[in-house]
């Protein structure tokens, strides 16, 4: 029992770690950064599971909530009105959904892991874009329409996404026989 406990909390903090520094893996693109944060988080969900994975990304915003520089544009509690922490939550949410969907099955196929990455990315998008939506109009009172909502939160960035899912399933089909996380 210890051991696995052990285990849990080294592989969170390891997650904790890799999203943090996939913040900084920029790849610069108009509106929102490109970065690694969705292939960790992704992988967070798939190699530990849907509690364990949602809990290394809500640890990891925890941590830059509370004032350390590690999301993509810095940290502290004012990141809350950035137009981008819903991607930060859609990454906690999508991380655990890409979980449970892998998590139905001890050794999944690439298909399912995939099918759970393009789940996941639909998460992190719905919550990314309607935060951006939602702080740009009624906060910030900088409006932006549904066309241009779409353009540059979704269509610009979401081919770099896609090639990710399809690394993250290959990397957690490699993964996960050395992890050797149990079923939650």
């Amino acid at each position: 029992m210890t051991v696995t406990k052990t285990k849990d909390l080294t592989l969170c903090a390891l997650f904790v770690a890799l999203i943090a520094a996939g913040a900084f893996i920029k790849i610069p693109v108009p509106v929102i950064p490109f970065t690694l944060q969705t292939l960790f988080t992704m992988l967070a969900g798939l190699l530990l599971g849907a509690k364990r994975g949602c809990t290394a990304v809500c640890i990891y915003i925890i941590l830059g909530l509370m004032g350390l520089p590690i999301f993509a544009s810095g940290g502290g509690p004012g990141y809350i009105f950035q137009p981008s922490f819903g991607y930060l939550i859609g990454f906690a949410v999508g991380a655990y959904v890409t979980g449970v969907i892998a998590g139905k099955s001890d050794h999944p196929s690439y298909k399912r892991l995939l099918a759970a990455n393009f789940a996941g990315l639909a998460i992190v998008y719905l919550f990314g874009m309607v935060y951006y939506g939602l702080i740009s109009n009624f906060y910030l009172g900088t409006p932006i329409g549904l066309w241009p909502l779409f353009l540059y939160c979704f269509l610009l960035v979401v081919p770099g996404d896609i090639v990710l899912c399809i690394l993250g399933a290959i990397l957690a089909k490699r993964l996960r026989p050395w992890i050797g996380i149990e079923r939650e």
